[in-house]
């Protein structure tokens, strides 16, 4: 929200679109992390799936009665 042009339905769509997930960001398959520029900057995400208490992680990240999802977007500056 910090970038001068940021625009929320500009970063869902480029978020939903996202298909660069590939060995060095993905190692595992899990399709949790990527980068891509937007905005003339560069951007990171990653997704993490915490219990319903949000203290630790999800016994079962596939099961959304016992985990909450949480995306952070980042400038790859900042990480």
């Amino acid at each position: 929200m910090a970038l001068p042009c940021f625009d929320a339905p500009t970063l869902m769509q480029a978020l939903t679109q996202y298909d660069g997930f590939d060995a060095d960001n993905d190692p595992h398959g899990e399709r949790d992390f990527g980068g891509f520029d937007l905005w003339g900057a560069e951007l990171l995400f990653k997704a993490d799936y915490y219990s319903p208490d949000m203290m630790f992680g999800s016994n079962d990240p596939a099961d959304p009665a016992v985990t909450h999802r949480v995306l952070t977007v980042m400038l790859a500056e900042e990480y």
